[in-house]
C-alpha cells in the first residue's frame, strides 16, 4: 500500500443470529481500526439475498453496513469518520453503490479495500472493474487488504471458496459484455436478482449459507 487512502472500503460479511458479527467480518474491521490514519471508513452491504434479513427488537431490519459501524464506534472510532452503504446485497453491488453513492460525490480515488482471504480475489477483479468503467479523471487507485479465514468452519469454508471460484467465472463472463457504467446500470437492474423487479434471486441451500 503506498500512503494513506482516501477511504477504507469494508464489505459485509452477513449477521449472525440476532444481528451479531461473525467473527470474518471482525476480522475485516479489526483491521481498518489498526490502519485507519485518518481517512474514512466505508461499510458496505444491506445484506443477502441468501438469508432472510435479521430483525431487531422492534421488528425493523438489521443492516450489516449499520452492524458494522457500530462495531467501529464501539472500539472508539469517530462516528464522523464512518459512512455506511445500505443499498446492496452482494460484491458487485458493494463496488457499484460505493462508487455511485460515495467516491464520485466525495472525489476520492485512492481507495483500499479490506475483505477475508476466502473472498478477496473475486472482490478485486469486481471492484477493480467497476471503479474503472467509463475510464474516470484522474483514475482510481485502489489497493486491496486480505484477512484471514480462521475461526470459520471448514466444510463451510471449503464450499464457500468453490463458490467463489464459480461466481468468479460467471463474473469474468459477464464484464466482457458491459463497457460502461450505463450499460452496467442497465444490466444490474434489469437482470440481477437482487436488484430487479421482476428476476427471481437464485438462493443457496446447506452449510454454505453459514457463510453469509
Amino acid at each position: 500500500m503506498g500512503g494513506p487512502s482516501d477511504a477504507i472500503l469494508i464489505p459485509g460479511g452477513g449477521l449472525l443470529e440476532g444481528g451479531s458479527l461473525p467473527v470474518w467480518t471482525k476480522r475485516r474491521l479489526d483491521k481498518a481500526i489498526e490502519i485507519q490514519n485518518d481517512e474514512h471508513i466505508i461499510t458496505l452491504s444491506a445484506g443477502t439475498i441468501h438469508k432472510p434479513p435479521q430483525l431487531n427488537r422492534r421488528g425493523y431490519p438489521m443492516f450489516e453496513c449499520v452492524q458494522a459501524a457500530d462495531y467501529l464506534m464501539k472500539k472508539g472510532l469517530s462516528p464522523r469518520k464512518i459512512l455506511t452503504e445500505r443499498s446492496s446485497y452482494d460484491t458487485l453491488g458493494n463496488a457499484y453503490f460505493a462508487r455511485v453513492i460515495h467516491t464520485e460525490i466525495r472525489k476520492w480515488r485512492k481507495l483500499l479495500v479490506i475483505t477475508s482471504h476466502f473472498h478477496l480475489k473475486r472482490t478485486q477483479e469486481i471492484f477493480q472493474w467497476v471503479f474503472s468503467l467509463d475510464s474516470p479523471r484522474p483514475p482510481y487507485n485502489l489497493d486491496f487488504l486480505g484477512v484471514a479465514d480462521d475461526g470459520i468452519d471448514k466444510e463451510v469454508l471449503l464450499a464457500r471458496i468453490e463458490k467463489e471460484k464459480d461466481s468468479l467465472r460467471k463474473f469474468r463472463r459477464l464484464k466482457k459484455k458491459i463497457t460502461s457504467l450505463q450499460s452496467f446500470h442497465n444490466w444490474i437492474f434489469t437482470n440481477h436478482g437482487a436488484y430487479s423487479a421482476f428476476v427471481k434471486p437464485q438462493r443457496h441451500r446447506g452449510r454454505i449459507l453459514e457463510s453469509y
